[in-house]
């Protein structure tokens, strides 16, 4: 259980809001989260009960009663700047990035994730990170180990570090940390010593302390993301790569933080029948300030994170170098797989093995995608490696290579060669449309000829 907070704190919390800073007029779109149990058990991680938006419950709210959960603090703050449009997604709605959607990331510059306890689907995952990359803010909110609200098998650090590690579009440490599984009983985390420092100095306050009131912590892995940065420590431990409360870092266009403790955006209010605990207003920390400030840079300017319908440079295909194995891809039985000395990876140890059978066979590999409009180059590449048992000038086995019903390319046994030679196309052609690619290995009945692929790419600029 959480610590309770003495109760002359939280009553002082509930009749004072944060001072709010003067801004600029400038929107900055915020996404919070409520499709993951974020209300089971005692919590009540909503900014309000009116969703999607809680301005429905009051649309000028001065107090963190005005609106109705246990967020409704870090909300009204915000709201009372004039310079953020807040809303919720409701439970019973998926996470998307990229469609029609009013709810869509797309149509954000911030997302919320505040303790989930029900774990993210794979396309859930995939939104997420697609978001980020392309230059939307994530704001992770953790608990400790144990903390399953529904019973469910899933708590927050277990759903946060599957979304680390398997998410289809970098399975490979992104953001530099992992959640570690414990249980930090109660403790006040010092800020490092770093006065231009955006969110530990921020509009919003400055900060010394936060606060766990049952918690975990943070290992840090600056060899897998060298912006990955501890802003706060355990008060027994020294800043380094263990022991971090917050934490912030990049991926691609995009930034990233995360907090060990939902206790601290805890304000102590909200539905009835909830057991709350104020750390949000809590006077020993300086909670209020942190998620402020961090909420700030996390949404940056307030630009548009750009939709497919708007160019962002990048990379769009899920798992292109398939060490994630079927990942973001559908294929034939056994075409992706760590096929070794047979059929070597040009680089890491997965491939897409397409015919080598001797026989009569087919062999197909596909990936749906969608591009932007607006970029001025969309290149499409992979490396081939082709061997065969083939002789003479007829071609027996051949490999096509589609983008929808056109057709990119037809290798043959003709075309082996030593080694990965690199073959490009341009898609301007598909701009704004969803595109499957797809490869298609037609072997004939005797004599082997092996297609293999590595490395792909679907880049625009």
């Amino acid at each position: 259980m959480k610590r309770l907070i003495p109760l002359a704190v939280a009553t002082l919390a509930a009749g004072l809001l944060t001072a709010v800073p003067a801004h600029a007029a400038v929107t900055h779109r915020i996404l919070f989260d409520n499709t993951k149990a974020e209300t089971a058990g005692n919590a009540d991680w909503i900014v309000g009960t009116s969703q999607p938006d809680p301005a429905g419950q009051n649309s000028s709210p001065q107090k963190e009663s005005d609106w109705t959960g246990a967020l409704s603090a870090w909300g009204v703050a915000l709201q009372k700047t004039g310079q953020y449009s807040l809303k919720t997604l409701p439970a019973g709605n998926t996470i998307t990035y990229g469609t029609s959607n009013a709810l869509d990331l797309k149509n954000f510059d911030e997302f919320v994730l505040p303790e989930p306890n029900v774990v993210l689907s794979t396309a859930e995952k995939t939104a997420i990170m697609k978001f980020v990359q392309n230059g939307g803010g994530l704001f992770l909110i953790s608990d400790h180990t144990g903390s399953d609200r529904n019973n469910d098998g899933w708590d927050s650090p277990k759903i946060i570090n599957d979304l680390l590690t398997n998410n289809g579009v970098d399975n490979t440490d992104p953001f530099g940390f992992s959640v570690d599984l414990k249980n930090v009983a109660s403790d006040h985390p010092v800020a490092i010593t770093d006065s231009s420092n955006p969110v530990l100095n921020g509009s919003f306050g400055a900060v010394k302390k936060s606060l766990i009131a049952n918690g975990t912590t943070f290992t840090l892995k600056p060899a897998d993301n060298p912006n990955v940065k501890g802003l706060t420590f355990l008060s027994t431990s020294s800043p380094g790569n263990s022991n971090a409360f917050f934490v912030t870092s990049t991926f691609g266009s995009g930034r990233v933080a995360i907090w060990g403790d939902s206790s601290t955006i805890d304000d102590g209010t909200g539905q009835s029948g909830n057991t709350l605990y104020n750390g949000w207003s809590d006077t020993t920390a300086d909670n209020d300030a942190l998620g402020l400030n961090a909420t700030a840079w996390l949404a940056g300017s307030g630009t548009t994170t750009p939709p497919p319908t708007g160019c962002t440079a990048g990379q769009l295909l899920v798992n292109p170098g398939f060490e994630s194995g079927n990942t973001g891809w559908t294929a034939s039985a056994s075409v992706i797989g760590q096929h070794a000395s047979n059929a070597p990876a040009r680089s890491g140890s997965w491939n897409a093995w397409l015919d080598g059978y001797g026989t009569a066979h087919t062999d197909t590999l596909s990936q749906t995608v969608t591009l932007p409009t607006g970029c001025s180059s969309y290149t499409f590449s992979f490396w081939l490696s082709i061997n065969t048992a083939e002789t003479g000038t007829t071609a027996y086995d051949k490999l096509t290579v589609k983008a929808g019903s056109t057709t990119l390319a037809t290798y043959s046994n003709l075309n082996a060669a030593s080694g990965y030679q690199q073959r490009t196309f341009s898609l301007s052609a598909f701009a704004g449309q969803s595109v499957t690619l797809a490869f298609s290995g037609v072997e004939g009945s005797q004599l082997q000829t092996s297609f293999i692929v590595d490395d792909t790419a679907l880049n625009v600029s």
